[in-house]
């Protein structure tokens, strides 16, 4: 496989190579997996204050009501979007992506 890849030109790049030994460039790309995270807010405590928490304790966060949540995909902001309920679960509802 290596041999595949000199042949084809060495201005070529590791990941170009890689997607060209694919079947298809999509399905490379389609198979990876990130971890998605919704940040409904932020908060400073002291690792005395987490100690004391305990079952039904409140941590206040830096976020008002109606004020949209930040989207991460691999601790980079891809969107901002708005919770809401779906069958009795929460979901998240894209206002805003983000362009980079």
């Amino acid at each position: 496989m290596a041999d595949e890849g000199a042949k084809e030109g060495s201005s070529e790049s590791l990941g170009s190579a890689f997607l060209n030994q694919s079947e298809s460039k999509e399905g490379a790309i389609l198979d990876v997996t990130i971890d998605v995270v919704a940040v409904l807010g932020t908060a400073e405590l002291k690792v005395a204050q987490i100690l004391q928490l305990g079952r039904g304790a409140v941590v206040e966060l830096d976020r008002l009501i109606g004020e949209p949540i930040d989207i991460r995909a691999e601790r980079q902001l891809i969107a901002k979007g708005e919770v809401v309920v779906v069958e009795d679960r929460l979901a998240i509802q894209l206002t805003e992506i983000i362009k980079n």
